[in-house]
């Protein structure tokens, strides 16, 4: 319905629809008029437009405002010193910038350090600054790896702030490392917080009353576990590793009945850890019915015979009935039963012979591979280090003549049952006898930061394979790997290394300087870990020195901090 406008100056009867016709048409094209057709100036229509919006906004009804969310909790952990609050904001600046090309040069990679920095901040009991709470959780949710360590050190707050962007949603279903740890001193609390609290909390609280009370954690599971969803179950059941004794038996007995494959799968691998389980009785039972001693000869050699089906009683036992594609299905039944029975059985089955003697035995029929594949997994199962130092063998011994499996997988997951300066031995002693082809999956489990032997071996390789004239981006993942695990106080001794050496005859062209950016940055980036160290030291006001291969994230990413 036109309006007439009465404001002085403005003698104008025009709707509103008029008015933005000939706003966004020009008002040579469509001119606005007045009362009686008569063509009014340009001018007029800025007048109007606000004379009349005033009056259209005069009509409407005030919003109804937000409630405001609850105050974030308090988190009592110590704040983190200045140096380190500025350098978690110049790691996460750097976090967003693209790449400069292909080649990496000699600065470090500071994106690769964000997960050791925000380990060792853990590690100290710091809590995360307010003001970076939202940059870390764009972080976590870019990057999986990250979330236990951000949603820890975020704390309570990062929890809070998780609640109120959808985009964040990630963090109310992970870890219960990203939970603010639970008072179990209140039943009523612990009651409410089970039946009411996000996934998070709820595993959070669970392992929390886990490591005082085994018997009511799995009374406060067992109450709700029915109602549970099948993704939610099989967290809570995995809760249950911590602590696994005897008296957890009837509870896992009956899940292996539970609807969910998965969860039946966790029940059986979780009853086959109690050597005097049921479950792992009959799995003995069944697996020295396949596996015999077999003294024909007079030498004792090992005779198999694999199960030649996979009944009702197995498969509720957890024993998978379809193997994968490309296995048969009697070797596949076979290596179930074997990896779920006790290792202890082994012994009493040959005689008393120890681990060492059994997987030196001879295996007819060509089952060494599939028995001993099974014997690796019942080791790293039953977490036995005898067992995985026997299937390891020496670490001299090449992987194909070894006596347990030739898969660096299994290799790295015996290594892992064994104590981490063992640990760190071996691979020592596997890298210096075979070098660095075949080592990345064995450096990785082994203990940060390297030192002592492992520290030098890897050098040691590296500076082998810079003589002999390769390129070092053959050697990319273990340089990366030296990057973030050597000891940064090894960064003085590899300066040497940073020089372009003489290219020997044969070798590739321009390797020489490809090595010596690769050490440069190496020591660059072990002088900044250590500077990173020294800030978050309890204590530290300083902030150190730029240090070389630092000059990447100066300047306007510091700005933020």
């Amino acid at each position: 319905m036109p309006t007439t406008v009465t404001t002085p100056g403005v003698p104008v009867s025009a709707s509103w629809e008029d008015l933005v016709t000939s706003a966004l048409l020009g008002t040579d094209r469509r001119p606005l008029r007045a009362g009686g057709g008569v063509v009014v100036a340009p001018s007029a229509l800025l007048d109007t437009a606000a004379v009349l919006t005033v009056r259209r906004r005069a009509a409407l009804r005030p919003a109804t405002g937000s409630a405001l969310p609850s105050p974030a909790p308090a988190d009592p952990r110590p704040p983190l010193p200045a140096a380190a609050r500025r350098r978690l904001a110049q790691l996460l600046a750097d976090r967003s910038t693209p790449p400069s090309g292909g080649r990496r040069g000699a600065a470090p990679d500071l994106t690769e350090l964000i997960p050791q920095w925000l380990a060792s901040a853990g590690a100290h009991g710091y809590r995360a600054p307010a003001e970076l709470l939202p940059a870390l959780l764009d972080a976590a949710r870019a990057r999986t790896d990250l979330r236990p360590h951000v949603l820890a050190f975020a704390g309570p707050r990062g929890l809070w702030l998780a609640g109120l962007n959808p985009e964040w949603k990630f963090a109310l279903r992970a870890s219960s490392r990203g939970a603010q740890r639970p008072d179990t001193a209140d039943p009523e609390a612990v009651r409410r917080l089970w039946e009411e609290g996000l996934f998070a909390e709820r595993v959070a609280l669970l392992g929390a009353v886990r490591e005082q009370d085994p018997d009511g954690a799995r009374s406060m599971l067992a109450a709700t576990w029915s109602s549970e969803r099948a993704e939610d179950r099989l967290m809570f059941l995995d809760s249950l590793r911590s602590g696994l004794s005897g008296a957890d038996e009837t509870f896992l007995e009956e899940a292996l009945a539970d609807r969910s494959r998965n969860v039946r799968s966790t029940a059986a691998e979780l009853l086959s850890a109690l050597p005097d389980s049921a479950l792992a009785r009959r799995m003995a039972a069944r697996a020295t019915s396949c596996v015999n001693p077999d003294r024909t000869g007079g030498a004792v050699s090992i005779a198999v015979e694999a199960p030649h089906e996979c009944d009702a009683a197995m498969q509720r036992d957890g024993v998978v009935p379809v193997p994968p594609s490309g296995r048969g299905e009697r070797s596949w039944w076979l290596g179930q039963l074997v990896e779920a029975a006790p290792l202890a059985v082994w012994r009493e089955r040959f005689g008393g012979r120890t681990a060492q003697e059994l997987v030196t035995l001879p295996v007819a029929d060509g089952w060494a591979g599939e028995l001993h594949a099974a014997w690796c997994r019942a080791a790293v199962r039953q977490r036995d280090p005898d067992w995985a130092r026997a299937l390891l063998g020496a670490p001299s011994t090449p992987p194909a003549d070894g006596p347990g499996t030739v898969s660096l997988a299994e290799r790295s997951k015996l290594l892992a049952t064994l104590p981490s300066a063992e640990r760190a031995l071996w691979v020592a002693g596997f890298i210096a006898a075979h070098g660095l082809s075949e080592a990345f999956q064995l450096l990785g489990v082994c203990s940060v930061p390297w030192d002592g032997p492992l520290g030098r071996s890897v050098v040691d390789a590296l500076d082998i394979a810079r003589d002999a004239g390769s390129y070092p981006w053959s050697f990319s993942g273990v340089m990366g790997l030296a990057e973030r695990c050597l000891n940064p106080a090894e960064a003085d001794r590899l300066a040497v290394l940073t020089t372009t050496p003489d290219e020997p005859e044969g070798a590739s062209p321009g390797a020489g300087g490809y090595w010596s950016e690769a050490f440069q940055r190496l020591v660059s980036t072990l002088r900044l870990r250590g500077a990173m160290d020294a800030e978050l030291a309890p204590g530290s006001t300083e902030r150190p020195r730029r240090g070389p291969g630092e000059e990447r994230a100066k300047g306007g990413q510091e700005s933020g901090t």
